[in-house]
């Protein structure tokens, strides 16, 4: 499997659920330098909208995905959000998806359930499968 990058704020919701998916991952950092990646990643990340829906990206991933080397490698988005918060719910994968031409492979609640991580494991077990294929075709 290739790689997962995430950001979690304080409230640590997003670093529960890499936790207790158990898969390797990077974790971006709040304020130091952001790293570079050198393979192709899924990135998951909480969303920070205001009302509006503004703001729904947190500046670290922003600060990550200005780098183009980051932003190509890019695959898919996991987003995670509030379903209080209606419309914005997980927005930040929209938000990211629509930028980078890339899917959003899914969306998650808080830190998630154990539905949700098991639908996640899947999930990207499925996404890599395909984009291995994918890559395989294109080099034949």
């Amino acid at each position: 499997m290739t790689g997962l990058v995430y950001y979690s704020s304080r409230s640590g919701n997003t670093a529960r659920l890499m936790e207790r998916l158990g898969l390797k991952a990077l974790r971006l950092p709040q304020t130091e330098p952001s790293p570079e990646v050198d393979a192709p990643y899924v990135l998951v990340t909480p969303t920070f909208a205001d009302g509006e829906g503004r703001g729904a990206v947190p500046k670290s991933v922003i600060k990550f995905l200005n780098n183009t080397r980051n932003r190509a490698l890019l695959q898919g988005v996991i987003a995670g959000g509030n379903r209080n918060f209606g419309t914005t719910f997980a927005l930040a994968g929209d938000v990211i998806a629509k930028k980078c031409d890339v899917p959003v492979l899914y969306r998650f609640e808080l830190a998630g359930t154990e539905t949700d991580i098991a639908r996640i494991r899947a999930g990207l077990a499925r996404f890599w499968a395909a984009q291995e294929q994918q890559t395989c075709l294109t080099q034949a």
